[in-house]
């Protein structure tokens, strides 16, 4: 696509990587096919193609207006279209690039600003967000809808975790929103690593990914938030932490871009490489060990929710259900597996009607298989499809560590 951006433009940090980006989609339109928003809009713009050229309008210096930005916000940052597109078009990082300019060029409502921030400044803190989840479920009774259904629905509590006693190591990301929606998650990966002779070493330090913030207008406090994680990570990963384990897939994501995202840090260029080189999904430590030794039985039917951050943005479409399929649970069908569930992070709440929309198409295609429960690998899309009180949702490494012997 042929660009010329503005002289305004020009002197973004990231200008000559949003013309580079720009300049790889040939405008084919392949994308639209596989846009959640696009097959729910039908609108040109709420589509990547119709997105890409938005933003190429407001780099080549042409007016920004509260409509650009409903557009760009609509967006699920779910990657489909990188996926699906043949020109191999960066998507999310000219969305990045995009969105900031806007917001910097369209000043939010004030009721848009006030939930922003509110959700800036609880989600990323594990503490905050626990306690309100719990006094949530004291009071659900007398909740609003809108936020009962965000509450987990019986919620296992963390059991024991072992203690760090084997030669390999890795660390773990334990996440701001997952101890407060489902904190046997984490618990259930160090007992399962455990029996595979892997321990996990504590770096409490760590805090949220960043995501939220960087995705929230606040990509300077995103990138912050990477930095005091690299810093709570380093001395581990000198001593020899062999990965850095997420179990949200969402999270992982964003870790694994940290290399790219301060790539122009000379602080920090090399050790956010580093970090992200050692950021592994779950099922990509699991995948490469003897799983027989697990020795797993279970009679359930599971339905798997490939979560966008898994099979788009890590590439890691399938490998969690091969691991299923080797511990020997039997899973059901699921079309059109390759769509959104509606949650990204905290779009289930900025935009709900679609969000709602979409979960629903998703749960009804996880659901044709009359599973018995249902399993994912990203707690947002766990609370997102568990909150429409339908087949119970579970995040996958739960499952396992109950089938164990």
């Amino acid at each position: 696509m042929q660009t010329t951006l503005s002289e305004h433009a020009r002197q973004l940090p990231r200008a000559e990587e949003a013309e580079s980006i720009l300049r790889s989609c040939v405008h084919c339109g392949f994308c639209n096919a596989t846009c959640p928003t696009y097959q729910l809009l039908g609108d040109e713009l709420d589509g990547p193609r119709g997105r890409i050229y938005l933003i190429k309008q407001v780099l080549e210096g042409n007016e920004v207006t509260q409509k650009t930005q409903q557009h760009l916000d609509r967006c699920l940052s779910c990657r489909n279209c990188e996926t699906t597109c043949p020109s191999g078009v960066d998507y999310h990082n000219l969305l990045d690039i995009g969105r900031a300019v806007v917001d910097a060029a369209v000043p939010r409502p004030l009721g848009q600003r006030l939930l922003r921030e509110g959700l800036r400044g609880v989600v990323p803190n594990p503490g905050l967000f626990k306690g309100l989840v719990n006094s949530g479920q004291v009071f659900r009774a007398l909740l609003p809808d809108s936020l009962r259904v965000k509450l987990p629905r019986n919620m296992a509590p963390a059991k024991p975790r072992p203690t760090t006693r084997h030669a390999r190591q890795v660390l773990i990301l334990e996440g701001c929103v997952q101890p407060g929606l489902s904190p046997n998650t984490n618990a259930a990966t160090s007992r399962v690593l455990d029996r595979l002779g892997i321990s996990i070493t504590p770096a409490r330090e760590a805090g949220c990914c960043g995501a939220v913030d960087y995705h929230l207008d606040a990509q300077s406090a995103g990138l912050d938030r990477a930095r005091r994680n690299i810093d709570a990570w380093w001395p581990s990963i000198e001593n020899g932490a062999e990965a850095i384990v997420q179990t949200a897939s969402g999270c992982g994501a964003f870790i694994k871009d940290y290399g790219h995202l301060l790539e122009n840090d000379p602080a920090y260029a090399d050790k956010a490489k580093k970090v992200s080189a050692l950021a592994k999904d779950l099922v990509e430590v699991l995948r490469d060990e003897p799983l027989e030794k697990l020795a797993v039985h279970s009679e359930q039917r599971l339905a798997f929710h490939c979560p966008c951050t898994l099979q788009h943005a890590q590439k890691l479409g399938g490998a969690v259900e091969a691991v299923l399929l080797r511990l020997g649970f039997n899973l059901t069908a699921v079309p059109d597996s390759h769509l959104c569930c509606g949650s990204a992070g905290t779009y289930s709440i900025t935009q709900p009607e679609l969000s709602r929309q979409l979960r629903d198409n998703k749960l009804n295609a996880l659901e044709s298989g009359h599973p018995d429960v249902i399993v994912t690998a990203n707690i947002g899309c766990q609370s997102h499809l568990d909150g429409a009180g339908r087949t119970p949702v579970r995040h996958w490494i739960e499952l396992v560590e109950a089938a164990l012997p």
